[in-house]
């Protein structure tokens, strides 16, 4: 078992915040020798402790662990189970050090674990690792960024601010599942997203975005988040992407909308046609936001 560095965390979102304790994390391994580990859960403690509480994640456990290797760090998930919602922050330091090899631990400046770590400072993290043999340091402050922050601000439909703490923009992945095909009758075909019912969504709104498809191409796009008001069929809410000049068939298909900006609110037209007239009007602009933003 080789040595290790490591840092404890739901890492929801992966953002700003992380990046600096992930960034911290990996100098100071290789300053030691030690390979950087970040240790995650499966599922947000508060889904076992209190699960009216529980808030829906930023990105899918499948995303969150690529976005943790894409900074060059080792995760490691474990189950979020009764056994280890017990386990208080002591124990946590015992079991990353036998078990893993951990010899120094990062910790953010307000992130705690263990069963008793809302009590906890820095300075019980640094009395335990005196006892254990872990180096403890603290990660840098990243003022007014957190997951809670960025989740707030996709609820609200404030995407830029939330692409702005992120660090990058809130994707959103689904499968394409058959609509009512109301869209290709009024010449805007859409890919209607079945989305994992765990993940936060925008605000009902207009936006533009980028659409991945299951090729790994990238196109630009215009997306319908809301019950659709005006061809109303039900009071589903529903996640609608129209690809901007592409034809094909998308059905049963991966797709991922990374969002750009919020455009306008739903809204509900008088006519077919208005709302036709609309359409060609928030094409034209989603198309100049996702251009004017390329990489």
């Amino acid at each position: 078992m080789s040595a290790a560095a490591a840092a404890v965390g739901t890492f929801d979102g992966v953002h700003r915040g992380h990046i600096a304790v992930l960034d911290t994390l990996k100098e100071l391994a290789s300053e030691k020798g030690l390979e950087p580990m970040a240790f995650t859960f499966d599922r947000h403690p508060l889904s076992l402790i209190a699960p009216s509480r529980a808030p829906k994640a930023i990105t899918t456990l499948h995303k969150k662990e690529e976005l943790l290797r894409k900074t060059q760090v080792t995760p490691v998930v474990m189950p979020f189970d009764e056994e280890l919602r017990s386990t208080t922050a002591l124990s946590w330091m015992r079991i990353l050090k036998e078990k893993f090899g951990v010899e120094l631990l990062v910790v953010g400046y307000d992130n705690t674990f263990g069963c008793d770590g809302v009590a906890l400072s820095i300075s019980d993290y640094r009395d335990f690792g005196a006892q254990l043999g872990i180096e403890v340091a603290e990660a840098p402050v990243v003022e007014g960024t957190s997951s809670s922050a960025i989740r707030k601000a996709i609820e609200a439909g404030e995407v830029e601010k939330a692409n702005d703490m992120l660090g990058r923009r809130f994707s959103l992945p689904g499968i394409v599942v058959e609509g009512n095909r109301l869209g290709r009758t009024i010449g805007f075909p859409t890919a209607n997203l079945l989305t994992e019912s765990g993940i936060v969504v925008p605000a009902n709104g207009v936006y533009a975005a980028y659409a991945t498809l299951h090729d790994g191409k990238r196109h630009n796009a215009m997306v319908n988040i809301g019950v659709r008001p005006t061809i109303r069929r039900g009071n589903d809410t529903t996640v609608e992407a129209h690809v901007i000049d592409w034809n094909g068939d998308l059905y049963g298909h991966n797709v991922s909308v990374s969002f750009v900006s919020r455009l306008r609110d739903e809204e509900q037209f008088k006519s077919i046609d208005a709302l036709r007239a609309q359409l060609v009007k928030d094409r034209e602009a989603a198309g100049k936001a996702c251009d004017s933003r390329q990489e």
